[in-house]
């Protein structure tokens, strides 16, 4: 069923109870380094993961693109165990190896969502997206988060729905979008409907 938006949106009563959406970067080549990516893009968060990551930073001969990929992928570890002010470091580390890394600025807006810094996550997103990141649906939706956190539930829905149409098949902002009442249809918005096929792997 479609529905409609307009100036007078509201966030439903429900908390806002999803986390923020992680951007690993691929390794290649084989080796330590190639072994972290797996497990940031597995979700692992053994310790066993961040200590092969971190030999990877400390003993390999990494490329510069690699070595700041490496440090993402370690950021990733430590966010989802939600230590977060250590995943920052190594997000910052990125950064200054590879300016121009997409994923670096998208994780870095997660960690800041999870240490309430909303306001600071929204210019990492922004950079996130005009470096072209390559899963813009992520960056969207973590911008999504920290406009809602920040009660801007406009803009919050306006990039949970752009989400969805660039990932359709994605559970996590059409989830998101349901929470969502509507109040004022004037100059309304259309809501295009979601389909109703399993989650993006």
């Amino acid at each position: 069923m479609n529905r409609v938006l307009a100036a007078g949106i509201a966030a439903a009563a429900a908390a806002l109870c999803a986390g923020q959406a992680r951007a690993q970067v691929d390794v290649f080549g084989g080796g330590l380094a190639e072994a972290c990516a797996k497990f940031a893009k597995a979700g692992d968060t053994s310790s066993n993961a961040e200590t092969v990551c971190t030999q990877a930073i400390d003993r390999e001969m990494l490329a510069p693109l690699d070595r700041a990929g490496t440090y993402v992928n370690r950021g990733i570890v430590k966010l989802r165990s939600q230590r977060y002010e250590a995943a920052m470091k190594d997000f910052d580390t990125a950064i200054r190896y590879q300016s121009g890394l997409a994923e670096a600025y998208v994780n870095r807006a997660a960690a800041r969502i999870g240490l309430h810094q909303y306001g600071l996550s929204l210019s990492d997103i922004d950079n996130a997206l005009m470096l072209n990141v390559k899963e813009p649906e992520k960056a969207y939706y973590n911008r999504a988060v920290a406009h809602e956190y920040l009660d801007d539930y406009k803009a919050a829905w306006l990039d949970y729905r752009k989400a969805v149409e660039i990932a359709p098949y994605w559970d996590l902002p059409r989830e998101q979008l349901v929470r969502f009442s509507i109040h004022h249809p004037i100059e309304a918005l259309p809501v295009v409907d979601a389909p109703a096929s399993a989650g993006k792997p």
